[in-house]
């Protein structure tokens, strides 16, 4: 989501300044040319002195464009992925398992299962609770309730004990293959 909120965003933006650029250099309506002032004497004196809505609804409109623009100044720095995960070790101690090392090693089991075609893994959440975000890309012939009963059995099973977790949640999307249809000759 935050791929297309940058991509609408950018679009905006460059869509707004393009046309300033292009009034400005201009010098056309609402300029009213090149030597008029931006705004007359009876323009500055209705809105200068207004005493009604107009400056509520501009303080409004810039404190909503702050607000979003700090939202997504957040979501820039926010990291979608996890670092790393604490696994208790057993003896009173903690070690931390990399979490690019559990996404693959989540990846490879499930992309060996009958009628995958490919798998990527995502690891989501906080160091205490992680989850997995599963996308597979199923063979054309694949049965998606077995590819996902296997990724919810074992394949999940044996990442939440080998990463020492109670409990691991999973999210999983599933795609089929593009593919041909067969000719018949």
């Amino acid at each position: 989501m935050l791929a297309t909120v940058n991509r609408i965003l950018l679009a905006v933006a460059g869509a707004v300044l393009t046309a300033a650029g292009i009034v400005l250099l201009t010098g056309a309506w609402p300029l009213h040319g090149r030597h008029a002032p931006l705004l007359s004497e009876a323009t500055r004196n209705r809105y200068w002195h207004a005493e009604g809505w107009w400056w509520w609804a501009v303080t409004a409109a810039l404190a909503v464009g702050v607000l979003l623009a700090l939202w997504w100044l957040l979501s820039q720095l926010r990291r979608p992925r996890l670092q790393a995960v604490v696994v208790d070790t057993g003896d009173g101690e903690f070690a931390t398992l990399r979490g690019r090392a559990l996404e693959e090693a989540v990846a490879a089991e499930a992309g060996a299962l009958y009628g995958v075609a490919g798998c990527r893994v995502a690891l989501r959440g906080r160091r205490g609770s992680p989850a997995l975000r599963v996308a597979l890309e199923l063979e054309p012939h694949a049965v998606p309730a077995d590819a996902l009963a296997a990724v919810a059995g074992p394949v999940l099973a044996h990442a939440r004990t080998s990463a020492g977790l109670p409990e691991l949640p999973a999210e999983a999307r599933l795609k089929v293959t593009s593919h041909r249809a067969r000719r018949v000759t």
